[in-house]
């Protein structure tokens, strides 16, 4: 049970870097800037605060608390990003930091206590806490992408009209034991 649940929680994580990634394909650099509204937070900036946060959670996340001295969370909220090549690499060093924490995890180490802000969690927990929050903040990087590509958008999902054509082909396939990301 316990493999399975960290293949499974390391297949989640590589499922939301993956929206991201195919959002940003699909956008410029201007676009991902793009604010919609005063106080509205563009594409970068939400990248920005992912990767404040990736690094500060991630980071020697079994010693040390997730809210690291060096985290500066209110500057997260400037885009300082100079090129689409360096928004890329900032999102992928966190992602980096992500996966190099959890891979080697073991059943054992799910019930370890871990620190946020002084809050005790269960790997388990924070584990769960941080993929929710991702999949928050991706969900609007989509669809904040979404919005700016208009009819020009390549879906990341079934497209419209579509759940027909996409069901009739699952099911025409023998029962097996997969994760659903295997075949994107």
């Amino acid at each position: 049970m316990q493999t399975s649940y960290l293949s499974s929680i390391i297949k989640q994580f590589e499922y939301y870097k993956s929206l991201g990634d195919k959002t940003f394909k699909q956008l410029s650099f201007e676009e991902l800037q793009k604010e919609f509204a005063e106080d509205s937070n563009s594409i970068t900036i939400i990248v920005k605060h992912i990767v404040g946060n990736m690094l500060s959670r991630w980071t020697n996340f079994l010693t040390e608390d997730g809210e690291k001295e060096w985290r500066h969370r209110d500057l997260e909220f400037e885009d300082t990003y100079t090129s689409k090549d360096d928004l890329i690499t900032e999102w992928n060093k966190a992602w980096n930091c992500l996966f190099d924490a959890i891979t080697p995890l073991s059943e054992n180490d799910l019930e370890r206590i871990i620190y946020i802000r002084n809050q005790g969690h269960t790997v388990t927990e924070a584990i769960h806490r941080q993929l929710a929050h991702y999949s928050y903040h991706i969900g609007q990087i989509v669809f904040l992408g979404k919005l700016l590509k208009g009819k020009h958008w390549q879906s990341l999902s079934i497209p419209k009209g579509n759940s027909s054509k996409y069901n009739a082909e699952k099911f025409s396939k023998e029962k097996e034991r997969r994760h659903f990301t295997d075949d994107l």
